[in-house]
């Protein structure tokens, strides 16, 4: 390779490099909250965003730690690879939104609108989703360790290969639910009617804690263990 070569290869790469580094550089991260704004890669830590209409957005890589989006406009939002600690997106719409590969821990989903949210690979510690909507989400793959959806509405939600581990399902609705493969030890299902759950196994089941009120599908008994001691 000549020098004039190496040298045009050279320039290649840091250009390259460069961009990928601006990316919250030519990112809007100074403009307000409104409609399809674009804050991929911003920090937007410890704000209060509650109520705003941030619908369409642009929020991919974005850092939201902190941050208050309670009762929020954010369906159809692109939030791909984000970091939630501690944010509150509690009535919040988020229905449609890309959220795969998110980053969260400790943050509330209580009551939102989620419906059709795509959550594939998202890595979700004690996340609460209390009496949220659900439908038709997309959370194969993904980690939901501890998150408590108690009340929640998951028709027709694919779990398939998700971590379920001590996960929270008192109560909520499930019809239709994909659970192929899912991980399922210890997780709660007291009162849940998954009777038209697909992919939901025997070996899950016995892993799994029910009580009376549990209704599976045919040809799946209830283990003798039920109902499960509770546990931290």
């Amino acid at each position: 390779m000549t020098r004039g070569a190496r040298r045009r290869v050279v320039m290649v790469s840091a250009a390259l490099w460069a961009a990928l580094a601006g990316g919250a550089a030519m990112a809007g991260c100074g403009d307000a909250p409104g409609p399809a704004v674009d804050w991929m890669g911003c920090s937007k830590e410890r704000l209060m965003l509650g109520g705003s209409d941030l619908s369409g957005s642009v929020l991919a890589r974005a850092i939201m730690s902190g941050t208050d989006l309670s009762g929020a406009n954010l369906a159809g939002a692109d939030m791909q690879r984000s970091e939630l600690v501690r944010t509150s997106f509690a009535g919040a719409d988020l229905s449609g939104a890309n959220m795969e590969k998110v980053l969260a821990s400790r943050a509330d989903f209580s009551q939102a609108n989620m419906a059709g949210v795509r959550l594939v690979k998202a890595e979700f510690q004690r996340v609460n989703f209390t009496g949220a909507i659900l439908d038709g989400a997309l959370l194969s793959g993904g980690d939901f360790n501890r998150n408590d959806f108690t009340g929640a509405s998951l028709t027709g939600a694919t779990m398939e290969d998700a971590v379920l581990a001590r996960a929270v399902f008192t109560g909520a609705t499930m019809a239709q639910v994909v659970l192929t493969d899912a991980y399922m030890e210890k997780t709660r299902l007291e009162g849940v009617d998954l009777s038209t759950a697909v992919g939901l196994t025997q070996a899950q089941v016995d892993h799994a804690c029910g009580d009376a009120a549990t209704v599976l599908p045919a040809g799946l008994t209830r283990p003798a263990e039920w109902p499960c001691p509770q546990d931290d």
